[in-house]
């Protein structure tokens, strides 16, 4: 038996309308369960809950790792793969949550700071990835990139990201990255597009700190997202430095959590091999 919760957050991507028919539905829960709940003050709650799609639990992600608020989202999203409760009958995964029964992992954090003129101008935290990009179409960024002060290559292409293994189920896997179990302690890092065949992604471990130098000589306008949320414009010259952040977020999951049925689910897996125990487990 884990911690009850009696303060509740309600987050939701402002003017969402597509989700006042489940915020209807978890208020009413809420007052059943005699659970005073707010639509803000979230580093006042003592749990987020998220209405929305993974965007929305980013943003309120940054929230709760500061005050160390635990977090737990309905999908109103596409995937889902972090507002992992289905909408449809959330009130029975989402009231044995509140009673204190449910699964915490810890989930790790990118911290970034952009480095001009050896002054540190802005950081920024993310809890998927941090990604080099390019503001000109069709155009390149030269880059180097060192893993603990050392060099690992020159690398000429249309980006980079820098992934945590939550991440490694957003943009990194398109860019062609592996999947990274949650709990892993590692970091990858994996070009966008790059002029060479032989340019690979590489894990590392969460201890490292990746930095990337736009070479002076770059011509195209280059920026770091952070989430696809937070971005901030880079000049040539400019330094990028990611390590693991010092805090973790706290994403709460229903008793019955499966990563691994998670991912069956959101990318089509297949089931047919050993389909004769999936069939024993799903239907427990």
């Amino acid at each position: 038996m884990s911690t009850k919760f009696n303060n509740i957050a309600i987050y939701t991507k402002p003017n969402d309308t597509g989700v006042a028919a489940i915020l209807q539905r978890l208020l009413a829960l809420l007052q059943q369960m005699n659970i005073s709940a707010s639509q803000g003050n979230l580093e006042r709650s003592d749990l987020i809950i998220v209405v929305g799609g993974d965007g929305s639990l980013l943003h309120a992600a940054r929230i709760a790792v500061e005050h160390n608020i635990p977090i737990v989202g309905i999908n109103k999203g596409r995937l889902g793969f972090l507002t992992d409760i289905a909408p449809d009958h959330f009130e029975s995964k989402l009231s044995e949550i509140l009673n204190g029964q449910y699964i915490t992992e810890q989930r790790s954090l990118l911290v970034t700071e952009i480095i001009r003129n050896n002054k540190i101008i802005n950081s920024a935290t993310a809890l998927n990835d941090v990604v080099l990009y390019t503001n000109a179409l069709a155009r390149m960024i030269d880059f180097e990139i060192y893993i603990n002060n050392e060099f690992v290559l020159d690398q000429r292409a249309d980006g980079l990201i820098i992934a945590t293994p939550t991440g490694s189920t957003a943009y990194a896997l398109s860019a062609g990255g592996p999947i990274l179990y949650p709990g892993l302690q590692a970091i990858t890092v994996l070009p966008i597009l790059p002029h060479t065949l032989s340019s690979r992604p590489i894990a590392v471990a969460d201890t490292s700190i990746i930095e990337i130098t736009l070479k002076p000589n770059n011509a195209s306008n280059a920026s770091i997202s952070c989430d696809g949320q937070i971005h901030i414009e880079l000049t040539p010259g400019d330094k990028i430095s990611s390590k693991k952040y010092h805090k973790t977020l706290q994403l709460l999951h229903p008793t019955d959590y499966d990563y691994f049925r998670i991912l069956r689910q959101k990318l089509g897996w297949s089931t047919q091999a050993g389909s004769e125990r999936y069939a024993t487990t799903t239907n427990n």
